[in-house]
């Protein structure tokens, strides 16, 4: 044995002095096995990885890339907590937003401890896709499975309704919004509308919510009556008011807040282009100044509806109405709509210019034409005219 252990020892490598190289001791050939060995036992541990990754690939292949996914991840555990949680956290979810940015808002607000655990049971039930814009009660530190089923109970997850009011609404149409979002008992809507007097109305409103429901989206809580939904939407007309400084604003510009309302309401009704607003006002006072009818189609349209029409016809504008402006001179005796914090900047704070006409000459861009004189304003109507003949099915 003594002689196997230490065959070789002393003797030289022909190759090795050939080359002028050292020859291997003992020791370092022991260092260099115990090196190779370390080396073939890192490859088959990465073999080993490689296997289960590519396993993983595979089975997921076969089942389907949403299983794909599953069998990768399985390898990488996604974090979830367990349970219904505990406390209370208000979860904001937008119409429109897709599972992925659900999760991830949970997350954030610390009700699942991963958005990829939340993800994983979303997919896992069809249930998942018919989540509602609201915002949600849950949760902290909630099982992903326990924080879907509650968003799906809306019942005890959604303390609100999102209810929105367009701009440029009459009350009217308010009433059939708020009757349909709020699914309130019949007429519920329309007879608060009609009995007012504890919406909190400004004075100058004259005990009439036309032009001071203000158009925005609320958040209105779940079994909510007609008259809390108006109250929230007269209070933030009061706020915008506040903000624009409207009645001081008004009275230095020698105009009664009231009118400055109906002239917002008639901006709203007859232009969809911020950059016309401060304009469209300005021709309203050049006329009102000049002793002139403001000959608006808004105004007749509030009496008779607009079914869908941009224009009145000679009909229409022969009816006897205080709204037909084409008869009549002045502003109509109320406001014709629901206006909002930009038609309201512009009635208060009209341009600077000389106009006295405007008219539409492109439907589809809402391009308007301003003129000073009536031979500019016809040329202006002869441009919508052939924009019209150019698209017969619009006007």
């Amino acid at each position: 044995m003594e002689e196997e252990v230490n065959e070789g020892e002393g003797q030289s490598d022909d190759l090795g002095s050939g080359l002028g190289l050292r020859p291997e001791t003992r020791v370092e050939r022991r260092a260099n096995r115990r090196r190779a060995r370390g080396r073939r036992a890192f490859g088959c541990f990465a073999g080993l990885i490689s296997l289960v990754v590519v396993g993983a690939l595979v089975a997921g292949a076969a089942l389907g890339f949403g299983k794909a996914k599953d069998a990768i991840e399985g390898v990488f555990s996604a974090p979830d907590y367990t349970g219904e949680g505990t406390g209370v956290v208000q979860v904001e979810i937008t119409k429109g937003q897709a599972t992925a940015s659900i999760a991830d808002t949970l997350e954030k607000k610390e009700v699942v401890k991963s958005a990829r655990a939340f993800e994983r049971v979303a997919r896992d039930d069809p249930r998942s896709l018919q989540i509602q814009a609201a915002t949600y009660t849950l949760r902290k530190h909630m099982s992903a499975k326990a924080a879907l089923a509650l968003m799906l109970n809306t019942n005890e997850s959604v303390k609100v309704m999102r209810v929105s009011v367009p701009s440029g609404k009459t009350k009217a149409e308010v009433s059939v919004i708020l009757q349909t979002k709020l699914k309130l008992p019949s007429g519920q809507a329309a007879n608060a509308i009609a009995h007012p007097a504890t919406l909190g109305l400004p004075a100058y409103a004259n005990g009439n919510p036309e032009g001071f429901l203000y158009p925005a989206t609320y958040d209105v809580p779940k079994n909510a009556n007609a008259t809390t939904m108006l109250k929230l939407m007269t209070a933030k007309y009061a706020s915008i008011a506040a903000q624009l400084n409207l009645v001081k604003t008004a009275q230095n510009k020698k105009l009664d807040p009231y009118q400055a309302v109906i002239v917002a309401s008639i901006i709203a009704g007859e232009t969809n282009r911020k950059q016309d607003y401060a304009k469209v006002a300005r021709v309203i006072y050049n006329r009102l100044e000049r002793g002139m009818r403001l000959q608006m189609d808004s105004t007749i349209h509030y009496v008779v509806g607009k079914d869908g029409g941009v224009f009145t016809t000679p009909e229409q504008r022969q009816m006897v109405s205080p709204y037909n402006t084409y008869k009549n001179k002045g502003l109509p005796p109320t406001p014709i709509n629901s206006p909002n914090v930009d038609t309201l900047r512009a009635a208060i704070n009209p341009a600077a210019g000389p106009w006295l006409y405007f008219t539409l000459v492109n439907l589809d861009t809402g391009e308007t034409a301003f003129a000073s004189t009536p031979d500019e304003h016809q040329a202006n109507v002869n441009k919508l005219q052939a924009w019209c003949q150019a698209h017969k099915n619009r006007c």
